[in-house]
């Protein structure tokens, strides 16, 4: 795996997503209580940044037509979306967040 830092721990409030690019890649990354999430940040139904979306617990819902997916998988939990998104590998280094865009976890 290949760890790239996306931004730092205090960048993204608890509860919420973040537009990143890592190596060239576009990701939401959300941090739910302790957990940090990164998913491609874009709707698979519309090319919608996901990022602007709303967390809940595990999901991340778009904005424009209400699509949700689950963070830890990328599988859709709520229509429209049928097609999953791509989930990326994170870890935290001390005050720094890291994703492996190089291998996604569910392709």
């Amino acid at each position: 795996m290949t760890f790239t830092r996306a931004c730092g721990v205090s960048d993204v409030a608890p509860g919420t997503a973040l537009a990143v690019d890592v190596d060239g890649t576009d990701v939401a990354l959300v941090h739910e209580g302790d957990d940090w999430y990164a998913v491609a940040d874009e709707c698979s139904h519309a090319a919608i940044p996901l990022s602007e979306g709303e967390v809940e617990g595990c999901e991340i819902e778009c904005w424009l037509h209400g699509s949700r997916f689950d963070l830890r998988t990328g599988k859709p939990s709520g229509p429209p979306a049928t097609e999953p998104v791509v989930v990326y590998a994170v870890q935290v280094d001390g005050d720094d967040v890291l994703v492996d865009v190089t291998t996604p976890i569910n392709h």
